[in-house]
């Protein structure tokens, strides 16, 4: 993924901080999957599993089950928004922009698995591509630890 760095400025430490909140702790689904925020930015967010026997998806190899990728690049994609959205209002105090995220939702979700997820842990990426007044655009990828791609998605987000 092409990114930008220095494009916008940086967050605040307390929407860092309350973002990461509501991503690793109220979204309880996200704590099922272990998904962490890595890097939090306005051009992109980082984040990474580790893998653990309840994402299993089949037994023989040890390899994670495809919902739980698909659930993690969805979760990424939303996340990605967020910070994308938060980046558009910094005009307005950080606790401020964090009640925006309210009408979030998942409209179209596409994913491609290209190899098998197997590894002691994972790194997904996802940016915005666009973000307009009702819908937002994003592609995200899931690597295996060696940097390898073993999936990609494109999701779209109701906004409003």
């Amino acid at each position: 993924m092409t990114k930008n760095p220095g494009a916008a400025p940086a967050f605040e430490p307390e929407f860092i901080a309350g973002l990461k909140q509501i991503f690793e702790e109220k979204i309880v689904f996200n704590q099922v999957l272990g998904l962490k925020i890595v890097t939090l930015a306005p051009e992109g967010v980082v984040g990474r599993i580790e893998m653990k026997p309840e994402l299993v998806g089949h037994f023989s190899y040890n390899r994670l089950h495809g919902g739980v990728i698909s659930a993690s690049l969805d979760a990424m994609g939303g996340l990605a928004v967020m910070a994308a959205i938060g980046a558009r209002h910094l005009d307005e105090p950080p606790m401020e922009r964090l009640h925006r995220f309210s009408k979030l939702g998942t409209i179209d979700l596409r994913i491609d698995y290209l190899r098998q997820g197997i590894g002691e842990h994972f790194e997904l990426r996802a940016e915005v591509m666009r973000l307009g007044s009702r819908v937002a655009s994003t592609r995200m990828e899931f690597l295996a630890a060696d940097g390898k791609l073993l999936s990609t998605g494109s999701a779209a987000y109701i906004v409003s």
